[in-house]
């Protein structure tokens, strides 16, 4: 299972990229640094700067088929950075185009607005992004993890880092199906 990672060069908030990351990793899986520019990213604890992470590929240089699935980790700052960039947003729609799961939580959902993939999807997110969801054709719950399967793909999504635990089972167990579905 090799898994994308996409984030912005500083704003993801941390936990929400390392209990993830550390799933997948615990699992088996390859997980991949992947952000829009090269070198280090800048992780925060809510407003306060907390580590940096090594950037494995650049978002222009490398393409879906490349990876199992997507992990968007939120962050205020992070997803808003990503929906701004052209490229990032490419990469996010080509996960919906082969059918790859994708999973996102928090904030990150706003990357998946600006991506135009929500039309008739349920999800969740951090609530003040439940207006946003809607005006892009989603319907928005209030749940620790939503697993939509009504689509190309599987999204998983979830609310905040209280919510990690649902949020990193529910990812493993769709990653996996597509891994055992697409061996490597």
């Amino acid at each position: 299972m090799r898994i994308a990672f996409l984030v912005a060069p500083e704003g993801v908030e941390q936990v929400e990229l390392t209990d993830p990351w550390q799933a997948v990793t615990d699992a088996g899986g390859e997980a991949v640094l992947v952000s829009t520019e090269p070198g280090q990213v800048r992780a925060f604890h809510h407003l306060d700067k907390a580590d940096t992470f090594r950037v494995h590929q650049v978002v222009g240089d490398v393409g879906a088929e490349a990876f199992d699935g997507l992990v968007l980790p939120g962050g205020v700052a992070n997803p808003d950075l990503l929906r701004t960039d052209r490229q990032a947003v490419g990469f996010v729609k080509e996960f919906f185009a082969l059918g790859l799961p994708v999973a996102a939580i928090c904030h990150a959902p706003w990357t998946l607005v600006e991506a135009d993939v929500l039309r008739g999807r349920t999800l969740t997110s951090w609530p003040s992004l439940r207006t946003d969801i809607r005006n892009a054709g989603g319907s928005w719950v209030d749940e620790p993890v939503h697993v939509c399967a009504d689509g190309p793909n599987t999204l998983i999504t979830s609310r905040k880092p209280d919510d990690l635990k649902a949020f990193r089972d529910a990812l493993l167990a769709e990653f996996t199906k597509v891994t055992n579905r697409f061996p490597r």
